[in-house]
């Protein structure tokens, strides 16, 4: 079994695209939920169509917080698996006899 070893630039990943997610996810959900109604993405609008009421944070925002997050840790598992060689299974093994 192999020993895993959490480099700077692994910690730095991890807490960069976990922070984007968080941030789009539930920063800016609190900060919806503090601005008041409405919670949808889309605008609302009267029976005449004029716009009476917008969303604090705009969704594509959001989106782009998630989306960014997402590549972080995507191209981070890219270069793990680029950069740990794949060499010989230090394990030891030992054999036994059956009864």
């Amino acid at each position: 079994m192999r020993d895993t070893i959490i480099t700077t630039v692994d910690r730095a990943a991890m807490a960069l695209g976990a922070g984007l997610i968080l941030l789009g996810v539930v920063g800016l959900g609190i900060v919806e939920i503090l601005a008041g109604p409405p919670y949808g993405a889309a605008p609302v609008t009267n029976d005449a169509g004029e716009v009476v009421a917008t969303p604090m944070v705009d969704a594509n925002l959001r989106v782009l917080l998630v989306v960014a997050g997402l590549v972080v840790l995507l191209a981070w598992q890219l270069y793990r698996m680029a950069a740990v060689p794949g060499g010989a299974d230090t394990a030891q093994r030992v054999e036994m006899t059956a009864d």
